[in-house]
């Protein structure tokens, strides 16, 4: 080790792990931080189901229930509360009319976005305060760490993105899929 605790093999995988788990407590804090202002509309596990919606637009509960990796009651009653209040909404889905898709509605999305746009900014001091070498390394290294776990990158901030970071399906407020499961996977 070196004096400021870094380590001289950068091969030690036990040493990255290390590095990894210290920085995932860095980024939960920022995630709550980001959380605190809204506490008092949604819970931490809704604010994942709308972050779910925002994510894959509009759902059967059934398929919302397995992104979210519940029993499709629980996800019931969480979207119920959601419904009352005002932060999604269910209509009969346009591909079939005998089912109920559910969706944000304006104030969710709107409330999705207020809270990743508090987190990036938060991000976005933390980084401001690294050297530019470092921030180099780090999107290196992250990039390489994203690609290993399979999750995709995010666009820059001024493309058109999905709140979250995922890529808009071309002439639509929706993702590519926003009518149940995920693409290529019905």
């Amino acid at each position: 080790m070196t004096d400021r605790g870094q380590v001289q093999h950068v091969d030690d995988v036990d040493a990255v792990t290390r590095a990894v788990l210290t920085a995932s407590r860095l980024l939960v804090a920022v995630s709550a931080h980001s959380l605190a202002a809204v506490e008092d509309r949604v819970t931490l596990p809704q604010f994942r189901l709308l972050v779910v919606l925002s994510m894959h637009g509009p759902a059967k509960l059934v398929v919302l229930a397995e992104r979210l990796g519940v029993n499709p009651s629980t996800a019931m009653r969480m979207i119920d509360r959601l419904i009352a209040s005002g932060l999604a909404d269910r209509r009969t889905n346009p591909a079939n009319r005998r089912e109920t898709v559910l969706r944000l509605t304006a104030e969710g999305r709107a409330l999705v976005e207020d809270v990743t746009g508090r987190r990036r900014r938060e991000i976005e001091r933390i980084v401001q305060r690294m050297a530019p070498a470092q921030r180099a390394a780090l999107i290196d290294a992250l990039t390489a760490f994203n690609e290993a776990g399979g999750e995709p990158t995010v666009p820059a901030s001024d493309s058109a993105t999905y709140p979250l970071g995922w890529a808009l399906d071309p002439g639509s407020r929706a993702p590519a899929d926003a009518h149940g499961g995920s693409p290529g996977r019905r």
